[in-house]
């Protein structure tokens, strides 16, 4: 029973957290630093960066991360984000169920694509969902 229990421990202990980043995040790096909380959101979010570069941290992307950065008007950060999809483990496309979680969420006048981004960590199961 203690072999068991040990076993159980050391792989929740093991468990990579599972993150979902929204498009805000990904974009922060590029905004104006001289703003004190934006640098500071800025460096939150490159420790949590370093983290999934090293494995320590799993990422989520998602359908609607690929719609927002598509429509972003500057080439160069739309490639440096582009470059986190790969890194991805996970991904969430499209679907009646992330719609419906949308849907509900757009009922307590959450943004949609706020909505959509949610409902896909929801469907993810993440442990973390962040924004800035």
């Amino acid at each position: 029973m203690l072999y068991l229990l040990l076993i159980t421990t050391l792989a929740m202990v093991m468990k990579k957290l599972k993150l979902y980043l929204d498009n805000c995040c990904f974009n922060r790096p590029f905004d104006d630093q001289s703003q004190l909380k934006i640098y500071l959101e800025t460096q939150a979010k490159l420790a949590i960066q370093e983290k999934i570069l090293s494995g320590e941290y799993s990422l989520v992307w998602s359908y609607i991360l690929d719609y927002e950065n598509l429509h972003n008007p500057h080439d160069i950060v739309k490639r440096e984000i582009n470059k986190w999809q790969t890194l991805s483990e996970w991904s969430v496309v499209e679907s009646t169920a992330v719609l419906e979680k949308a849907h509900l969420l757009r009922q307590s006048n959450v943004e949609v694509k706020d909505a959509l981004h949610v409902a896909c960590a929801i469907l993810a199961e993440v442990d973390y969902f962040i924004t800035t």
